[in-house]
């Protein structure tokens, strides 16, 4: 597939700023978008993402999400004097706006709907979208918080109309909450939106009693909004890695959505003057990555927030280099989650209980029969390991999977002059009920604290897992060890080389993410390994 990662960005969105003194909006600045652009550009990233142009949204598909009302109102500032625009700017809460934002804002959600036919049509497998003005706040009515058009949402509702699509997830991790994305979905069960947000109590902006855990959507969409707010800054890479894999990717694997939006402010990050919180800018390659196995790979991230002109064009940067198949970072200072986020996290769950069955297990042993964790911690040195550190990922087919792992692990745990220093085995189980929510709530939090420098996955004859969810556990496991990931495969046949793209994608092992991959290995019941270069 020639499919690529497609990159939003018009210049023409810089080209606003804030004419008058407001300490609030003073952070709101053209660079966030040319640091960030630049960014892409300097790491040789821009080039190798598809360049889509953006277009202005229609006033019919910006009427998707906001009132006839407001968007005259709105189309009106164009020609304004500074002082119309002040006093227009009194109505609304935390916002500027200037002569040429309207059509800024055109753009900024055209963008976003551009990428989703990229992406949707399959011309595109992922992407991002570098906008200006961000969009999350912004309501039916209402410019908010820097936003004028709610750009998520209009393309949320664009894909439902243009594409049929039938479940959408929206999520926001923006250090803010985006009510307006709320607002405009809490009664409707196909938009799942998830956001967490700086909270404390409600003493923070935009202090909303509908931001707190206990707000989970209304009527037929009750269960279809979920509110993580974070009740002290500081929080780090652990609790954001935490609400992942025990709240966000079980419900949302549930839902099963068709398309995933991301609402990303990285104004999450450390060093942001709104944030103030201390995960580090690596930390979004581990979110994107996780949310890619999603929806069968259609991602779409939205740039919303983000202040600190250091930690933005990195942030965007580790997210870009995921998107694009690039190996994701080994996890750094992971030391659980703190107190206060597990305090949130338990009181989320608590409250989706009633609505998602993956959450009706908490305070229960489950049994996962069949299901086979081993780590192994030494100095490791051998063939296979040597030649997985050069090809990142391999896939053996071998006549008894017991006798490879035996070897494997043999091979691997024997020498002192390795530069790998540990294994991760996920042995796969006949029994599939529960297997993804071990996955989710055991395997990737045990894996993120063993920071494994090997995967090895076993897939034994006879294993009741569909091809489908072989490849998601696959995929979700190579956000370990640089992805250097080898799969064992009982070979119950003939390989037929001409089809060996369709047998990795089998495998979950993807050619086109991963084109280091590039071998199969063959065990011999001697215990030779052979190889063929593909």
């Amino acid at each position: 597939s020639e499919m690529g990662t497609a990159l939003v960005y018009d210049e023409e969105m810089t080209r606003y700023k804030l004419l008058w003194v407001d300490p609030t909006c003073k952070i709101e600045v053209p660079e966030r978008l040319t640091v960030s652009h630049e960014a892409l550009v300097g790491s040789g990233l821009a080039d190798r993402c598809v360049s889509i142009p953006v277009r202005e949204a229609t006033d019919a598909e910006i009427l998707l999400v906001h009132s006839e009302e407001y968007l005259e109102a709105v189309k009106r500032t164009p020609h304004m004097s500074l002082e119309d625009l002040m006093e227009f700017t009194l109505q609304y809460g935390d916002v500027y706006f200037h002569p040429n934002i309207y059509h800024c804002a055109r753009l900024a959600a055209g963008a976003a709907m551009q990428l989703v036919d990229g992406v949707v049509m399959g011309k595109m497998k992922n992407g991002m979208a570098l906008v200006r003005p961000p969009g999350h706040h912004s309501q039916r009515s209402a410019a908010n918080g820097f936003c004028v058009f709610n750009n998520v949402a209009i393309a949320a509702r664009y894909a439902q109309q243009k594409y049929n699509i039938k479940r959408v997830l929206i999520v926001d991790w923006d250090v803010h909450h985006g009510q307006g994305v709320q607002y405009c979905f809490e009664d409707d069960p196909s938009v799942l939106y998830f956001s967490w947000h700086r909270y404390e109590h409600q003493k923070f902006w935009p202090n909303l009693r509908e931001s707190d855990y206990d707000s989970v959507g209304k009527e037929g969409g009750a269960g279809f909004t979920i509110n993580v707010p974070w009740n002290k800054v500081g929080m780090t890479n652990s609790d954001y890695l935490s609400v992942f894999c025990h709240l966000l990717l079980p419900v949302a694997y549930e839902f099963c959505p068709e398309l995933v939006l991301v609402c990303a402010g990285f104004d999450s990050a450390i060093g942001d003057p709104e944030g103030e919180m201390c995960a580090t800018p690596d930390v979004f390659a581990h979110l994107t990555h996780l949310l890619m196995n999603l929806a069968g790979g259609k991602l779409c991230v939205v740039l919303e927030g983000g202040y600190n002109l250091t930690s933005l064009p990195q942030s965007v940067c580790h997210t870009v280099h995921t998107l694009l198949g690039d190996p994701i970072p080994r996890p750094v200072n992971l030391s659980g989650p703190c107190t206060s986020a597990l305090e949130s996290l338990q009181c989320v769950r608590s409250a989706h209980k009633p609505y998602w069955s993956c959450l009706g297990h908490a305070g229960r042993i489950i049994s996962f029969a069949g299901l086979h964790l081993y780590f192994f911690c030494s100095d490791l040195q051998a063939d296979v390991v040597y030649l997985l550190t050069q090809i990142s990922s391999g896939l053996a087919l071998v006549p008894d999977v017991s006798t490879a792992v035996t070897c494997v692990v043999q091979h691997v745990t024997v020498s002192p002059s390795s530069r790998i220093d540990s294994v991760c085995v996920f042995q796969g189980c006949s029994d599939v009920a529960g297997v993804l929510q071990a996955v989710l709530g055991l395997l990737l939090p045990l894996g993120y604290e063993f920071d494994p420098s090997f995967v090895l996955l076993v897939r034994p004859s006879g294993c009741g897992l569909s091809d489908i969810l072989w490849q998601q556990l696959t995929g979700l496991l190579q956000c370990f060890a640089l992805g250097h990931t080898l799969v064992l495969i009982q070979n119950i046949g003939t390989l037929i080389v001409c089809k060996h793209c369709d047998l990795f994608c089998w495998a979950g092992l993807s050619l086109e993410a991963k084109p280091q991959l590039s071998t199969l290995f063959f065990l011999s019941t001697s215990g030779r390994w052979n190889l063929i270069k593909l």
